[in-house]
């Protein structure tokens, strides 16, 4: 007779039960979150929170204790090593159960349960942005002093170099004052001219 067994058998025997339990406990560690019924969800809650809570105790009484109910070396040293810091300072109530709907085969309701201390986006701590304060006034002086340098940078290269303008005037004479300067050679030089144009007719 089962009078005054109040929990949940889910439809299995003791050992199987239990086996199933301590799974489900070893995939929540590793995982930090699963899909399941909700029914077997509220039996893993009363199977795993009392092993969260010894977890807080890094001894090797509460490890060997851990372990007789596991049964898995990886899943008792992830608990002691990652979990058991972040809930340090939680007084139960490391998990949590979000219904997600009901299954399309036999329409049992479903949900997925996690560790509460691993998910950001429930987390009630808000990270703090660091915000760049830029001033104004410096950056606009910044500006005003590299446009300044630029301009006189230009003058000088503007006051060394002349123009091309006036190098051509400077340097190369005019037709004019070529041609003028020949008739006057002709004037003053009679015989060089003819003896350069007998040169050129032998």
């Amino acid at each position: 007779m089962r009078h005054g067994k109040k929990f949940n058998h889910l439809s299995r025997t003791s050992s199987h039960r239990k086996a199933m339990l301590a799974n489900m406990a070893c995939s929540l560690i590793a995982h930090k979150r699963i899909n399941t019924t909700v029914a077997k969800a509220k039996a893993l809650r009363v199977y795993a929170e009392p092993l969260f809570t010894k977890s807080k105790v890094d001894s090797t009484h509460s490890r060997r204790t851990v372990f007789s109910y596991l049964q898995n070396k990886q899943a008792v040293s992830e608990l002691f090593r990652e979990i058991a810091p972040k809930i340090a300072n939680r007084p139960g109530g490391y998990t949590r159960i979000i219904r997600t709907g009901y299954r399309l085969g036999d329409n049992a309701e479903m949900c997925i349960i996690e560790l509460v201390d691993f998910n950001e986006l429930y987390s009630n701590t808000k990270t703090k942005k660091n915000r760049r304060r830029s001033r104004r006034k410096t950056s606009a002086e910044n500006t005003n002093i590299d446009n300044s340098e630029d301009s006189s940078v230009i003058e000088e290269n503007i006051s060394d170099t002349p123009s091309s303008k006036e190098e051509n005037v400077s340097d190369t004479p005019s037709s004019k004052e070529e041609n003028v300067s020949s008739s006057k050679e002709k004037k003053n030089n009679p015989d060089k001219i003819d003896d350069i144009e007998s040169e050129e007719e032998k």
